[in-house]
C-alpha cells in the first residue's frame, strides 16, 4: 500500500527496503466515519429492516434515526482522537416529510450537531436546484422554491462543513464548490494530514431537473479525481480519501464484506483511479459494502465502502498512518448498524442497542413537531399496503392510475411514472387509511405532471430508454389499460416484445397523449425522448394528484400487478 514503492521499479523498491527505518512502533491512527445517502431521515425507519450482522448474514432489525445515528457516530469517533466524519452525498432531498417540508435545514442541522467534516455533493443535492443548494451551504432566507426557508429557525446559517463538487464545473470554469479538502493531526514529526476529494457521478445531468442545473456541467469522474491527487499530496496529505457518489452493486450471494463480481457504473471508475489512493467511500446504489479492491486489481491498494440507506448503518474506518513515510500503512473497515431503541421496537440481540442522543432528539422534536399537523391529516383510505418492489410494484400502479384519472381532461390516454420518484412503500394505517405525510413520503420532490402528444414510434423508443442504463433498469409504472412485455437480454433496439393500449398494439403512425411529471418531461432518468413530446399541458402538482384520487373514493383499490411482463434475461 506505501505509495512510494508503487512508483519503484522492484529492486529499487527492495534497495529502498533495506535502507528505510522500521515504522514507528506507534503509528498514528485516524479514524473516519463513513457515511452515504441520508436523505433527510430523522426518524427511525418504521419498518424492520434486513442488515449485515457481521457474521452470518443478516437480520431483522430496527434502524435509523438522528439521533441513535449520533450516537453510533459518537462511539466510532472515541475510539481515536484523531477522527473525522466524511460523507458520500445524497445526505439532503428525497427525504420524509420532516426534513423535506423544512426544505432539509434540520438534516443540515443534524450534520452539523454531528460535526460532519465534508461531504461530496450527490445527485439530490440539486433536486431543488443549484442555487438553493448554495443557500443551504451558506446560510440565509432566499427563497428559491415553492416552500419557505426558515420556517423553524429564522437564523439559518448554513452547513459548518465544506461541501465538495470537484466534477460540477459553472460557465466560468470554476466549480460550483471547492474540489478537495485537507484536515491536519497533531504536531511535529507525529503530525498527519488526511485528503478528501468529493464529487458526485457524471451522469447527475441525467437524474436531476434540467432546470436546476443550468450552467453547470458535469466531468468525468477518473479524470476529475486523478487531477486532484497531486495537488491534494503537494499540499502534504499523508492519505488520500475519494468520496464519491457513485456506487456498487454486489450479485446476489456475493459477501458484503468482499468485493466479489461487483456490477455497477462506480466499478470502471475505479478501475482507472491513481493509485496512490487509500480509500473511497462512495454511495448513490443504497448497497452496503466493504471491499478490498488490492483483490480485484493488485495494482490499486484502496478499499471501497458504503454503507447502505437512511443513516440505517454507518462505516467504521482506521486508517493507520506511518508519519514519517507520509503514507497509508494499513486500513481496516466494517459496517456497524445503526440500531434504533425506544418507542416499543424490539431489539435484536445481534446487534448493539443504541440509546438516542438527547440534544438531537431534542432538535428533531422541533420539526416533527412542526411537521405532525400536516402529516397528521387523513387523505384517504387504501385496500392494501401499496408496495415499490421492481420491476413492476403495486405502488407504482396506484400512482400512475391516479395521474392519469387527474389529467383525462388534457385528453391523456396513458400516464408514466420513473420508479426513482416513488421514494418508500405506501403502509396503510387501522381501516386503510393514509395521511398526507404517508402520500408525501412517496412523493417528496414536488414535480409537476404534464400532459403531451407522442406518437406510437416516440412511445416504443421512450420504452427502450428503460435500459439505457443497463446496471440500473428504470422500468416505468403503466396506467390501467397499458401493457407491455420487456426482454432485455435482447440487443439494444429490441427490447420491447410488445406494447399496448387496452389490448391493441401500439400504432407507431399514430399520436397518444401521455402524462408523465416534469422530470422525466425533461429527459430526467436518460428518457432523452420523453422531450420530443407536442402540445403541452400542464397539471397539478404530483402530490395533489394522489390526494384528490383518494378523496375521490371511500375506498381505493390497490392495483394488482400484470401490466409489466419480464422474459429473457
Amino acid at each position: 500500500m506505501i505509495r512510494q514503492l508503487l512508483a519503484l521499479p522492484l529492486a529499487a523498491a527492495l534497495a529502498a527496503c533495506a535502507t528505510v527505518p522500521k515504522a514507528p512502533a506507534e503509528p498514528v491512527t485516524v479514524r473516519i466515519v463513513g457515511l452515504n445517502d441520508f436523505h433527510g431521515n430523522l426518524e427511525p425507519i418504521k419498518r424492520p429492516i434486513l442488515l449485515e450482522d457481521g457474521q452470518v448474514g443478516k437480520q431483522e432489525v430496527y434502524a435509523g434515526g438522528a439521533a441513535w445515528f449520533a450516537t453510533a457516530v459518537e462511539k466510532i469517533r472515541e475510539q481515536n482522537p484523531y477522527n473525522m466524519a466524511i460523507g458520500a452525498g445524497d445526505l439532503i432531498s428525497a427525504s420524509p416529510l420532516s426534513s423535506s417540508l423544512f426544505l432539509d435545514e434540520p438534516t443540515v442541522g443534524v450534520m452539523n450537531r454531528v460535526h460532519l467534516d465534508f461531504t461530496s455533493v450527490g445527485n439530490h443535492e440539486f433536486d431543488r436546484g443549484w442555487r438553493e443548494l448554495k443557500r443551504l451551504r451558506e446560510g440565509g432566507c432566499e427563497k428559491f422554491t415553492l416552500r419557505e426557508p426558515c420556517a423553524v429557525e429564522p437564523d439559518y446559517k448554513g452547513t459548518t462543513y465544506p461541501i465538495l463538487a470537484a466534477n460540477v464545473r459553472q460557465q466560468d470554469g470554476t466549480t460550483l464548490f471547492p474540489g478537495y479538502g485537507i484536515k491536519r493531526f497533531g504536531t511535529g514529526k507525529n503530525a498527519v494530514a488526511v485528503g478528501v476529494i468529493g464529487l458526485t457521478l457524471r451522469g447527475t445531468a441525467q437524474i436531476v431537473s434540467p432546470g436546476g442545473i443550468e450552467g453547470l456541467t458535469f466531468e468525468d469522474e477518473a479524470e476529475s479525481i486523478n487531477a486532484l491527487v497531486p495537488k491534494v499530496l503537494a499540499e502534504g496529505a499523508d492519505a488520500v480519501v475519494v468520496a464519491i457518489h457513485q456506487g456498487l452493486v454486489p450479485e446476489p450471494g456475493d459477501s458484503y464484506t468482499g468485493c466479489g463480481s461487483m456490477a455497477g457504473d462506480l466499478r470502471d471508475i475505479l478501475a482507472k483511479l491513481d493509485p496512490r489512493i487509500d480509500l473511497v467511500i462512495s454511495g448513490h446504489t443504497h448497497k452496503s459494502y466493504v471491499c478490498d479492491f488490492s483483490k480485484v486489481d493488485p495494482t490499486r491498494h484502496f478499499t471501497v465502502t458504503s454503507a447502505g440507506y437512511g443513516g440505517t448503518m454507518l462505516t467504521d474506518i482506521a486508517l493507520t498512518i506511518d508519519p514519517r513515510l507520509h503514507d497509508v500503512t494499513a486500513i481496516a473497515a466494517k459496517n456497524v448498524p445503526v440500531q434504533s431503541v425506544g418507542d416499543g421496537r424490539p431489539v435484536n440481540a445481534a446487534f448493539e442497542a443504541l440509546q438516542p442522543n438527547p440534544e438531537i432528539a431534542a432538535y428533531v422534536a422541533k420539526y416533527t413537531a412542526a411537521a405532525a399537523e400536516v402529516s397528521n391529516r387523513p387523505v384517504g383510505r387504501i385496500s392494501a399496503s401499496a408496495t415499490k418492489k421492481k420491476p413492476e410494484s403495486t405502488l407504482g400502479n396506484l400512482v400512475a392510475d391516479a395521474q392519469l384519472a387527474s389529467t383525462r381532461d388534457a385528453g391523456a390516454v396513458i400516464a408514466f411514472m420513473n420508479p426513482g420518484g416513488i421514494r418508500t412503500d405506501l403502509v396503510a394505517r387501522d381501516g386503510g387509511v393514509v395521511t398526507f405525510g404517508d402520500i408525501y413520503a412517496v412523493q417528496p420532490f414536488g414535480n409537476t405532471l404534464v400532459t403531451m402528444t407522442y406518437t406510437g414510434a416516440q412511445l416504443l423508443q421512450i420504452l427502450e430508454e428503460q435500459f439505457a442504463n443497463m446496471n440500473d433498469w428504470n422500468i416505468l409504472a403503466v396506467s390501467e389499460g397499458f401493457t407491455m412485455t420487456l426482454d432485455p437480454s435482447k440487443p439494444a433496439g429490441q427490447r420491447v416484445i410488445k406494447a399496448a393500449l387496452n389490448g391493441q398494439p401500439i400504432d407507431p403512425a399514430k399520436t397518444y397523449r401521455v402524462t408523465l411529471n416534469n422530470f422525466i418531461a425533461a429527459g430526467g432518468d436518460r428518457f432523452v425522448t420523453f422531450k420530443q413530446g407536442k402540445d403541452p399541458q400542464v397539471g397539478p402538482l404530483d402530490l395533489d394528484s394522489m390526494e384528490e384520487y383518494l378523496r375521490g373514493k371511500e375506498m381505493v383499490q390497490v392495483p394488482p400487478v400484470g401490466r409489466v411482463t419480464m422474459v429473457g434475461g
